[in-house]
């Protein structure tokens, strides 16, 4: 059943500070420079992301496994936190884990759906939102893509089709850091909300592609190929 929290300053700093930093010191690093108002909801999305682009990795468990988890988490940060369900994956997923980070942050989750119920109510929408669409791309993945040790290879089938997951996995970033940009920058307020949203996601679309291309050799060698079968 869904439990309600309420996060002291302890873990609310760890999960923003020493974990962000011990994953993603990059992230960390940029997280840093932006405005007061942006870092909480960012950070918080960020480390949800992470955590279930973890379990969508685990190339040690079965993709029935790795795609049952990412549903779970997927249906806490729709519905509530399911501190069982919580249990349950990171027991399974701790051990699998070669970087103590990743252990970390697996260990911190119900941290952050305690941070996620304490921040203001429409940086949570926000957050949720994002992380349910990214889980929609790592779904899309693990679904479409033979497994990642069958030595078997598949193409998208379409240009739409690479562009909903580059929508999915990229695009709705874009969207994500532009809403999160303007409601939270007074001086942006007069900005048309949906253009600004278009181009961000146009932007994140575009670093995708661009990383699709970089990535070839790798996404071949574990049978997934981005590149639309038209265009091979």
């Amino acid at each position: 059943m869904a439990e309600q929290y309420r996060v002291n300053p302890i873990p609310r700093q760890r999960l923003l500070t020493d974990l962000l930093k011990s994953v993603s010191r990059a992230f960390y690093l940029t997280l840093r420079v932006l405005p007061g108002g942006l870092r909480q909801p960012i950070g918080l999305a960020y480390l949800l992301a992470r955590a279930a682009d973890t379990i969508a990795d685990t190339r040690s468990l079965p993709k029935e496994d790795r795609l049952r988890f990412l549903l779970s988490l997927r249906r806490q940060l729709q519905e509530g936190v399911d501190l069982e369900a919580l249990a349950e994956m990171t027991e399974s997923l701790v051990g699998q884990q070669s970087s103590d980070s990743e252990r970390r942050l697996l260990e911190s989750l119900p941290q952050a759906f305690e941070l996620l119920e304490a921040i203001p109510a429409q940086d949570a929408v926000r957050v949720r939102g994002i992380v349910v669409t990214l889980t929609q791309g790592m779904e899309f993945d693990l679904t479409t893509f033979p497994d990642e040790e069958s030595g078997e290879i598949r193409a998208l089938e379409s240009d739409k089709e690479l562009d909903r997951y580059a929508y999915m996995v990229a695009g709705s970033v874009g969207e994500f850091w532009t809403d999160t940009t303007l409601a939270h920058t007074r001086s942006l307020r007069n900005w048309s909300r949906e253009d600004m949203s278009d181009l961000g996601a146009r932007f994140g679309k575009a670093l995708q592609m661009t990383n699709i291309l970089r990535d070839v050799p790798g996404d071949l060698r574990i049978g997934r190929c981005y590149i639309p079968e038209t265009a091979l």
